[in-house]
């Protein structure tokens, strides 16, 4: 896994092999960001990352200064990774917690400027998910929810559904207030 920009662009990370984890590809994160660099000035958003996995996103928005990132994930291996390699990095805006997803959305406590979710791509709770994140109005007026899924997931009947974007076999969905 490589930050691709930032104050740590080029920096390879290393994750353990048994987290239970599928990173962005390199290819599909560069698309993401471009876009995202298009939208807003990451150094003045604040960043919500489920299912964080390793921290792949969570480690970009950082380096590129990000006001804050909270990454968010079940696994406890995953958290200690992140917070560890987020100590290492001096990454003092980015903060891991354990938690189940859609629950930790139903009892936000904040709003973020971007949501992003790469649940499993086996994971049966798309609707769910982004059904929670506008329920609970946890997006900024102008935030915008991304969710990361396999070409087989369809998330376009959603009334706050904007776009739908390949890149490789990585498929990223949209939505925003509509």
């Amino acid at each position: 896994m490589r930050i691709i920009s930032g104050k740590y662009r080029g920096k390879v990370l290393m994750a353990p092999r048994n987290l239970p984890s599928r990173p962005t590809t390199d290819f599909a994160k560069e698309a993401l960001f471009n876009l995202m660099n298009n939208h807003y000035n990451i150094e003045m958003i604040s960043v919500l990352d489920l299912f964080s996995g390793t921290g792949n996103i969570s480690y970009e928005f950082a380096s590129r200064g990000a006001e804050s990132v909270t990454a968010v994930d079940f696994n406890g291996n995953c958290v200690k990774f992140i917070n560890q390699t987020a100590a290492a990095l001096q990454f003092e805006t980015l903060q891991a917690h354990r938690a189940e997803a859609i629950k930790f959305v139903q009892r936000a406590y904040r709003k973020w400027d971007v949501v992003f979710a790469d649940p499993p791509y086996e994971f049966d709770g798309h609707q769910e998910l982004v059904n929670a994140v506008f329920e609970q109005k946890i997006l900024e007026e102008e935030g915008m929810l991304v969710v990361e899924h396999a070409r087989e997931t369809n998330l376009e009947a959603h009334p706050n559904f904007v776009e739908r974007r390949k890149y490789g076999n990585v498929h990223f969905s949209f939505f925003e207030y509509i």
